[in-house]
């Protein structure tokens, strides 16, 4: 499978196609926007998400409501569009002040050095996270197809700043239910006796012009063994995750497993021991967090993603201007104060493109009901 998406942050729309889902997948625009909903959601997010109001529209690859097995193409309109009409005119427009100060922490500086550009607005259209909401949509259509395989996903906010919850995740069956507990919190935050406390700290950096950063943690049940694997480096699936995941804005680091026992016990009390349980390998932990050598194992998928604070600052850091060379401010760019609650339900979107695309690897199938029957004669659990 493959994706692309296209367009700014205040462009017209945003676009994006999908190659590679099998025909017969039922899938309609209201499943999709029930995500992107979510993730306009969250403590700390700023003016935009009061503007924006995202709705897909399916654009091809659908009819009667199931995948037709060619792309699929999505478009998301920009509401705020009308205010930047003459700042993102695709004609030539004289209206536009350049912007010349970068942001410590963003592409700025970076971007206009690499492309050769004069004015930083070319830089932040494309590098903002806006781009994620199309990811987002796209990757709900293989959410869909693994759902209708048995496979759930959930995330929730394990920190912010050095806030933690100290909820643990116990192999609870239903992720759905998890889910909503999380989506019930304005920080999607598990544990009720911190959730006011990261609550306060983004208040209190949002007041001082500041942001924050955290952590989340995603969970994926209902996997069969053997997806990813050991024969080269590019197939390990743990690396793919990696690859998707870390390519989220702002994302720092990603763990899998239980990393707080991973790095401070020996291996005897780190790696998951088994026992037969009629017939069946079980395992008395999950430490691994549900890969071993870059395959699945049937336990469930775990990691937990470490985001930084945003760099666009209400109260802007010492920057250089390139046009002039002086020490000035850096550019003001309306952003949020924290966007930890958003990101993670970036990451357990897209997270279902790489498992997706493992699953049709390994088991094939040109339409859901040859995908269907080969995963249930051949998966292994």
């Amino acid at each position: 499978m493959r994706f692309l998406t296209a367009g700014e942050s205040h462009g017209k729309v945003l676009t994006g196609i999908i190659e590679g889902i099998p025909a017969g997948l039922s899938i309609d625009s209201s499943y999709i926007n029930e995500q992107l909903l979510r993730r306009q959601k969250g403590h700390g997010r700023g003016g935009r998400m009061n503007i924006e109001n995202d709705q897909v529209k399916i654009l091809s690859g659908v009819r009667n409501g199931k995948t037709m097995g060619s792309p699929i193409s999505l478009m998301i309109e920009n509401l705020d569009w009308k205010n930047w009409k003459d700042i993102m005119s695709v004609e030539v427009s004289n209206k536009s002040k350049k912007v010349t100060l970068p942001r410590p922490g963003h592409a700025d500086l970076a971007g206009v050095n690499k492309y050769d550009f004069d004015d930083i607005r070319d830089v932040i259209e494309r590098s903002s996270a806006r781009e994620t909401t199309m990811r987002v949509a796209l990757s709900c259509i293989c959410r869909k197809l693994l759902e209708d395989l048995g496979i759930s996903l959930c995330s929730h906010v394990t920190a912010i700043k050095n806030i933690c919850s100290s909820f643990k995740f116990d192999g609870v069956k239903n992720l759905k239910n998890l889910n909503s507990k999380a989506d019930y919190s304005p920080i999607r935050c598990l544990d009720q006796n911190v959730e006011q406390n990261m609550i306060n700290a983004i208040d209190t950096a949002k007041m001082n012009g500041d942001s924050v950063g955290g952590q989340f943690e995603i969970i994926v049940m209902g996997l069969p063994y053997g997806l990813g694997s050991y024969v080269h480096w590019d197939r390990k699936l743990h690396a793919q995750i990696s690859s998707m995941l870390m390519s989220i804005n702002a994302m720092k680091s990603i763990e899998f497993g239980n990393i707080d026992i991973i790095q401070n016990k020996t291996g005897s009390n780190v790696h998951d021991q088994m026992y037969n349980e009629g017939g069946k390998v079980k395992r008395y932990t999950n430490n691994s967090g549900g890969l071993e050598g870059g395959m699945t194992n049937s336990q469930p998928l775990t990691l937990r993603m470490t985001m930084k604070p945003l760099s666009s600052l209400a109260k802007p850091l010492e920057s250089v201007d390139i046009e002039s060379k002086e020490q000035k401010k850096a550019h003001k760019e309306r952003s949020d104060s924290c966007a930890v609650p958003a990101a993670s339900i970036i990451a357990e979107n897209t997270i279902s493109f790489v498992l997706v695309d493992a699953i049709l690897d390994k088991f094939g199938g040109d339409s859901m009901k040859q995908l269907k029957g080969h995963y249930k004669l051949t998966a292994k659990f």
